[in-house]
């Protein structure tokens, strides 16, 4: 059985956005071992506050990583 945990900064992604790497990470796991995958495969999404997420030894706050986003797009 499977276990994938995704971990986030808090206010970064909305319910749907969640929802969809919940299925995309299911599927993916199905396309490697097959669909009697997807009954037994765990996703778990954690969010952190903004702050208690650091790169560089900079915390980061949701502000900050949409900030990211938007600059690379």
């Amino acid at each position: 059985m499977p276990l994938v945990d995704i971990q986030l900064i808090e206010g970064v992604f909305d319910t749907s956005q969640k929802q969809d790497m919940i299925r995309k990470v299911t599927d993916a796991m199905v396309a490697i071992e097959g669909e009697a995958m997807r009954g037994v495969t765990w996703v778990r999404v954690h969010e952190l506050p903004g702050g208690n997420w650091a790169i560089g030894g900079k915390s980061l706050s949701a502000a900050d990583v949409k900030g990211m986003q938007r600059k690379s797009a």
